[in-house]
């Protein structure tokens, strides 16, 4: 089942930014991060795993670099007993291979959830802490998609846990130790790469189906010519100088 939670309020800021501090409970004993098997990417999953009824989810968003559009993250819980071997890091997969997973994560009893902040919250607060709100969208879609049943364990892509009282675990370059976070990743960027993709039928000019809002050089020229649209992140160099 698959739930997308967009912006309460799409083009406004929030009125407090998340924190990271003991109110999140979080859970790294500091032997679990090196306690995975190299080449195991269900060791996590598996670690918290008390039983079937407990569910684990990865996270992970797309769109932190891009000068245009949304940052999307996914919240992703696998069946224990899923192929999870067949899903890595969205990065080193071909558009193809993204979407046939994509395709595979919504009929092979997944529970899924996605969610955005838009480019005027970005603006408001920065990457980082946009990044972390569209997470947490994510996760409550994902416990919408799941009637209502909480993750017990998040596992998140990065450095920072996600302001929600749910026990995490934060995991640098997650994508490659966690087949959940691997699967959030590929949810994110699809679902991402679908919205610049209609960015793209209103602004043309720009080329976001090309480059999904990323910095290339073609985008550059596109911005010094039409100026910025309204799907650009007026605060990110390469934009505000045309601001």
């Amino acid at each position: 089942m698959f739930f997308l939670l967009r912006p309460v309020i799409p083009f406004g800021g929030l009125h407090s930014s998340p924190r990271h501090d003991a109110m999140y409970p979080c859970i790294p004993p500091p032997f679990l991060r090196t306690a995975a098997i190299p080449g195991d990417s269900f060791f996590f999953e598996r670690w918290f795993r008390a039983d079937e009824e407990t569910l684990i989810a990865g996270v992970d968003e797309a769109g932190r670099g891009p000068l245009a559009g949304p940052v999307v993250a996914a919240c992703v819980i696998l069946p224990s007993n899923c192929a999870y071997h067949h899903f890595r890091d969205s990065k080193k997969l071909t558009p193809r291979q993204r979407e046939r997973l994509f395709t595979l994560l919504h009929s092979n009893g997944s529970i899924v959830g996605a969610g955005l902040a838009g480019v005027r919250e970005i603006e408001s607060m920065n990457i980082l802490q946009a990044s972390l709100l569209a997470m947490q969208r994510a996760v409550t879609a994902c416990i919408a998609a799941g009637h209502g049943r909480r993750p017990r364990y998040l596992l998140v892509d990065g450095r920072f846990p996600i302001p929600m009282s749910i026990s995490q675990l934060p995991l640098i370059k997650g994508e490659s130790k966690s087949a959940s976070i691997a699967a959030a990743s590929i949810v994110a960027k699809v679902t991402r790469d679908r919205l610049m993709a209609e960015a793209h039928q209103r602004y043309p000019q720009y080329g976001f189906a090309q480059h999904q809002g990323y910095p290339t050089g073609a985008h550059r020229q596109a911005i010094a010519k039409h100026g910025p649209c309204p799907l650009h992140r007026r605060t990110f160099r390469g934009v505000v100088e045309f601001v």
